[in-house]
C-alpha cells in the first residue's frame, strides 16, 4: 500500500491560528488513511445494522423460543441499556485501555456475543447475550470517530466522515429490510449469525492494518503516569442514569407510562442519578464522562442538532414501514424495501457532503439541509391511505438525500477548537447525542402515534351517526353490495374497520407534522455555530 501523504512529522497549523494538528495521532501507520477508512467502518456498520435488524423479527423468536411478544421485547431493550451505558464512557476506556486494544476488544465481544444470540436456546440466554452483545458494539462507533479525527487533517475531514455517514445513516435504513429477507428465507437465528464471519475478519484486519501510533500511549501514559485512576461513582452514575432513562423511553409507552409504577420508579432513578452525574463529573479530577467539552459552544450545539438528526432518522425509520404494515397491509420485507431507495439516495449524495464539508461553511450546508428535513417531513404529513409503493419510496428518497449534508458536517465541524486528545470523550458524547436522539426520536413518534389514534377514532366515531345522511347513505349503498352474504352487521364492520383505518393513518400524519415543528425550531442554532469551512478553523491540536 501507499504511504498516506498526511504521515509527515512534524504539526500543521489551521488557518484558524489557534491549535494545530498533528498526524502524530494518526492510525494509518504505513497504510492508506482510506484503507484505514474502509476497516474500522466494517464492524461500526455491523454493530449500527443491529440496532434496528432484529426489529422485525420479534414475532419470530417469540415463536420460535414460545414466550409473548412482550418478552420479546427485551430483545431489544436489553442491548438499547446496555449500548446507553458503555458510549458515554467508551471515550474515557479508549484512553484507559488504549484505543486499539480497546477497539478490538469491542470487536471480538460483540462477534462473540452474536454467537450467542443466535444459538440461545431461551429468552433468558438471549437476553444475557444481548446485554453482551450491547456492550461490545457501544465501543465501536465512537473508537471510529476519534480515529477518524485523529488520522485525517481538516480539510479531508469532510470527506472521511462522509464514509462514517454511510455506516450510521444507512445501516438502521438497511436493517429491517435486511431483517425481513433474513427471517422470510431463512430463520430469526441468522439474524445475529450474520455478523460472526463479519466480526472475525473485522477483528482481523483492525489487528493487521490499524495503528496505535507511539503519541497515543505517550499521551495515555502522561494522564495516567500517577496511576490508572476509576471513577467509580461516574461510571455507577452513568450506568443508573443512562441505563434507566433508555428503559423508561423504550417501556414506557408498553407499561401506559407514569401509571405504571415500574416506569415512575424508573424515571426517579434517571433523573435522580443523570442530576449527580453532571454535578460530580464537572467537579471530578478525571471525569469518565468530560461534560466540560460542552462549554465549547460549537460542540455543545453540535451536540443538540446531532440529536435532532438522531430522533429524525431513526424515528421516521421505524415510523414509516409500521405505517405501512398497520394502513396498507404491507410485509415486513416490502415495508422494508419501501426505505431501500432512501438508502440509495444517501449513498449518492454521501460524497458531494464530504467534498462540500471541506470547502464551504458548514452553515450553509446544515441550514438548507434542516430547511429540506421539515419540507420531506411535510410532504410525508400529506400521504394518503392510498398511496402507491412509489410513492412511499419518494417520499423517503426526498428525506434521505438531506441527510448526508447533516451528519457529516456535524461530524466535521465537532472538533473544532477541541484538543486532539480530547477526540475519544467528544466522539463518545457525540453517538450518545444520536443514539438518545434516536431513543427519544422513537419514544415520540409512538406516544405522539397512540394519542392522535384514539383522538382521531373518537372524532370518527362521533360521524358514524344514523341521523347523518352521509352515514345513512353509506349504509343503503354497502347493504346493495353485500346483498344477502352475511348479516345485517357487516356493512357497519366494514364500515368500522375504514374508520380505523382512517384514523391510523391519520394519526401517522400528526406524528410527521410535530416532528416537522421539531426541525423548524432547531434550524436556526446551526447559525450561531462557529463560521468557517472545516478545513479553517481550529480543530485541535497537541499540548
Amino acid at each position: 500500500m501507499a504511504k498516506a501523504p498526511a504521515q509527515k512529522t512534524g504539526a500543521k497549523a489551521d488557518a484558524g491560528g489557534g491549535h494545530t494538528w498533528s498526524p502524530s495521532r494518526s492510525a494509518a501507520g504505513k497504510y492508506s488513511p482510506w484503507l484505514i477508512v474502509a476497516i474500522i467502518s466494517i464492524p461500526t456498520f455491523m454493530e449500527v445494522l443491529d440496532t434496528s435488524i432484529a426489529n422485525v423479527a420479534l414475532d419470530h423468536i417469540s415463536g420460535g423460543l414460545s414466550i409473548t411478544t412482550d418478552q420479546a421485547t427485551w430483545v431489544l431493550t436489553s442491548y438499547l441499556v446496555a449500548n446507553a451505558i458503555v458510549i458515554p464512557i467508551s471515550g474515557w476506556l479508549s484512553d484507559a485501555i488504549g484505543r486499539k486494544r480497546y477497539f478490538l476488544l469491542s470487536i471480538a465481544l460483540f462477534t462473540l456475543a452474536s454467537l450467542m444470540c443466535g444459538l440461545a436456546p431461551n429468552i433468558a440466554t438471549l437476553v444475557v447475550a444481548r446485554v453482551l452483545q450491547g456492550i461490545g458494539g457501544g465501543g465501536l462507533a465512537p473508537v471510529e470517530q476519534s480515529i477518524l479525527a485523529d488520522t485525517f487533517p481538516p480539510k479531508q475531514r469532510g470527506m472521511a466522515f462522509a464514509a462514517f455517514a454511510i455506516v450510521v445513516v444507512v445501516g438502521p435504513v438497511l436493517g429491517p429490510t435486511l431483517g425481513g429477507y433474513i427471517v422470510e428465507y431463512s430463520s430469526w437465528h441468522w439474524v445475529f449469525l450474520i455478523n460472526v464471519p463479519v466480526g472475525i475478519a473485522a477483528w482481523f484486519l483492525v489487528e493487521t492494518f490499524v495503528d496505535e501510533p507511539d503519541q497515543v500511549k505517550k499521551d495515555r501514559d502522561e494522564r495516567f503516569k500517577n496511576g490508572l485512576t476509576i471513577d467509580y461513582v461516574g461510571v455507577a452514575l452513568v450506568a443508573l442514569g443512562l441505563g434507566f432513562l433508555e428503559l423508561t423511553f423504550d417501556r414506557g409507552e408498553r407499561e401506559d407510562w407514569f401509571s405504571s409504577g415500574f416506569i415512575v420508579m424508573s424515571a426517579i432513578i434517571a433523573a435522580v442519578s443523570l442530576v449527580t452525574l453532571v454535578i460530580w463529573e464537572l467537579n471530578h479530577k478525571d471525569p469518565v464522562i468530560d461534560l466540560k467539552l460542552l462549554k465549547n459552544r460549537n460542540f455543545a450545539l453540535t451536540i443538540g442538532v446531532m440529536g435532532v438528526t438522531g430522533m429524525i432518522l431513526f424515528g421516521t425509520t421505524q415510523l414509516i414501514p409500521q405505517m405501512l404494515q398497520q394502513v396498507l397491509g404491507y410485509s415486513s420485507l416490502d415495508a422494508g424495501l419501501a426505505l431501500t431507495a432512501g438508502g440509495l439516495a444517501t449513498l449518492v449524495m454521501v460524497p458531494f457532503a464530504g467534498r462540500l464539508s471541506g470547502l464551504v461553511d458548514v452553515r450553509f450546508l446544515l441550514f438548507p439541509a434542516l430547511l429540506v428535513q421539515a419540507f420531506a417531513l411535510w410532504n410525508m404529513s400529506h400521504l394518503t391511505a392510498d398511496i402507491a409503493f412509489s410513492d412511499a419510496a419518494f417520499a423517503r428518497l426526498f428525506q434521505a438525500m438531506a441527510l448526508p449534508f447533516l451528519f457529516v458536517p456535524i461530524n466535521a465541524i465537532a472538533y473544532v477548537g477541541l484538543k486532539q486528545t480530547q477526540t475519544a470523550q467528544a466522539s463518545s458524547l457525540l453517538n450518545v447525542s444520536r443514539n438518545l436522539g434516536g431513543t427519544i426520536g422513537i419514544c415520540f413518534a409512538q406516544t405522539q402515534l397512540a394519542g392522535g389514534l384514539q383522538r382521531h377514532q373518537s372524532e370518527l366515531t362521533q360521524t358514524l351517526n344514523p341521523l347523518d345522511p352521509n352515514y345513512n347513505d353509506w349504509m343503503q349503498k354497502a347493504t346493495s353490495v353485500f346483498g344477502g352474504q352475511g348479516d345485517a352487521t357487516t356493512p357497519l364492520a366494514v364500515l368500522y374497520s375504514q374508520m380505523q383505518r382512517q384514523a391510523t393513518m391519520l394519526a401517522f400524519l400528526d406524528v410527521f407534522r410535530a416532528m416537522m415543528v421539531v426541525v423548524l425550531c432547531v434550524a436556526p442554532l446551526v447559525l450561531f455555530m462557529r463560521s468557517g469551512k472545516t478545513g479553517g478553523a481550529p480543530s485541535g491540536g497537541m499540548h
